[in-house]
């Protein structure tokens, strides 16, 4: 008889450690929804036109985009505590830049290195989780880490408000700095450091992979209001397409790949991937769509707009830790698929609120709809990552952070199109143009108003339906794909059945 392994001691810091690793989420949850309630003073205070603000916004968003799995690779190559520490130190520097703008340019730099903080912050939580809590309480650890993302989601808004009710916009950026001092000297003082085993470096792929996914946001950005007849959508597609299918090649021949393709033969990974891209889809299009309907529709105040999302946000927490337990007991696949499907019901039953919803008949909703990412978001993260060999957890993370990026930039790029064309259908043909074109300028218009907020409900229902139907594809496929196999039965990613690689 062999003799059998003693398991590994458990860190007696984790559960400190999981508190670091949340407050350096956290703190970039918040830094981006708090944004979007101080556009207005930015630009009035900067005298930033409509191009400054959104390349304000979205300067953050390409560069994070772009450098999440280079990120990750740097972290698995040089160490996780080590590249999060750094990606602190540059977000925390950069914030203050951004705070002490005094022109869009300077802003949109402070932006531009924040993402760069950012990119190199967020594969290296999650990939030290991991390393960290074994797999009987890696489930709980990755729900907290998840509902602290929600939390930041829906308090950053009202955070946002408060702040600029009493300081200047400024203040949003300086808050990031004490938080992400306290997340450094507890790293520093409670993390162990964890890297893979040393590799060559793979220079082209990460610069292929910079390139294409940068490209790719910004096509998805650009698409809702230019459209695939302008020239720079045109040529930002044609960037995406040649340099990530030319990553994809060189990734399959190159002797030390940046990312292990290989990863997408094992059936729990591409099952969970696809599963967070359609889920991420459907919550892009949330924020976006639900967000107009509450202002424009039913008359909400950006911070009561902020705190319609709170039941979702108190579901979601609850539900997080339920799902974590039941998670162990039942695997990963009974918990995506039926998380996914309560989603999808709440998706189903916005599609149904009036013009007039009350608050409570919007809050069931919001409760259910949290509900289902508490029971899903764990299981399904869970699934991706415990098909992660160990040596690559900071590209695994990335590829998790990238997959629900993708997602969410899909999801408000498409779904935006279907609600804004939808409107257009629904509104009285004898309406102004601009009417059709746009709700705010329809309800600046006493003669279309109600028929505005009619033609809104109505291209609200569609949207939400399609968001339903995607969360309950990704139901099926958590169904069809993930696996629930004890770990001595498991196979590695790369003896998984081959037919999986044309799935992926």
């Amino acid at each position: 008889m062999e003799p059998t392994t003693a398991p590994a001691p458990r860190n007696p810091r984790r559960w400190l450690i999981l508190i670091v690793l949340c407050l350096s989420t956290l703190v970039l949850v918040i830094d981006n929804m708090v944004l979007t309630v101080s556009v207005p003073p930015i630009a009035s205070d900067l005298k930033a036109d409509a191009q400054d603000i959104q390349w304000i916004i979205e300067s953050y968003m390409l560069v994070f985009a772009g450098l999440l799995l280079t990120a990750g690779s740097i972290s698995d190559r040089f160490g996780r505590r080590r590249t999060m520490v750094v990606g602190l130190v540059i977000f925390g520097a950069a914030s203050l830049l951004a705070a002490m703008a005094t022109s869009p340019a300077e802003l949109i730099a402070g932006r531009v290195a924040m993402g760069i903080g950012g990119a190199l912050i967020m594969p290296s939580t999650l990939s030290i989780l991991i390393t960290v809590f074994d797999d009987e309480e890696r489930r709980k650890a990755i729900a907290a880490w998840s509902a602290v993302a929600m939390v930041g989601l829906v308090g950053g808004p009202v955070f946002g408000g408060v702040l600029l009710n009493h300081f200047w916009w400024g203040a949003v950026f300086i808050i990031n700095i004490p938080i992400a001092v306290v997340a450094i000297i507890a790293a520093l003082i409670l993390m162990p450091e964890s890297k893979g085993p040393w590799t060559k470096a793979d220079p082209l792929g990460m610069a292929l992979s910079m390139v294409g996914m940068t490209a790719l946001v910004y096509t998805i950005i650009e698409y809702p209001a230019k459209g695939l007849t302008s020239l720079t959508t045109q040529l930002s597609l044609g960037t995406a397409l040649v340099t990530l299918t030319a990553f994809i090649v060189w990734e399959l021949r190159t002797e030390s790949p940046m990312i292990p393709l290989a990863l997408f033969r094992n059936r729990d990974f591409t099952g969970a991937s696809f599963s967070l891209v359609l889920f991420t889809f459907a919550n892009g299009g949330l924020m976006l769509v639900l967000t107009q309907y509450l202002q424009y529709v039913l008359g909400y105040s950006p911070t009561k707009t902020a705190l319609a999302f709170a039941p979702l946000a108190v579901a979601s927490l609850l539900f997080n830790g339920l799902g974590a337990t039941l998670g162990n007991k039942l695997g990963n696949r009974p918990m995506t698929a039926v998380g996914m499907a309560v989603i999808a019901t709440g998706f189903a039953a916005l599609a149904f609120l009036p013009s007039d919803a009350s608050f409570l008949m919007l809050s069931v909703v919001m409760v259910v709809i949290g509900m289902g990412g508490g029971l899903a978001m764990p299981a399904a993260t869970a699934a991706l990552m415990g098909a992660v060999p160990a040596e690559h957890a900071g590209v695994g993370s990335a590829l998790n952070d990238t997959v629900q990026q993708a997602g969410a930039a899909l999801g408000v790029a498409i779904l935006g199109t279907v609600l804004s064309s939808t409107f257009t259908d629904a509104m009285p043909s004898n309406a102004p143009d601009s009417a059709k074109q746009s709700i705010t300028a329809a309800l600046t218009d006493p003669a279309v108003r109600t028929a505005a907020r009619e033609a809104f409900t109505t291209a609200m229902s569609t949207t939400f339906l399609a968001s339903a139907a995607a969360v309950l594809v990704a139901a099926a496929l958590s169904v069809i794909l993930i696996r629930d196999r004890k770990p001595a039965t498991e196979e590695p990613a790369e003896t998984a059945t081959p037919e999986l690689a044309t799935i992926a």
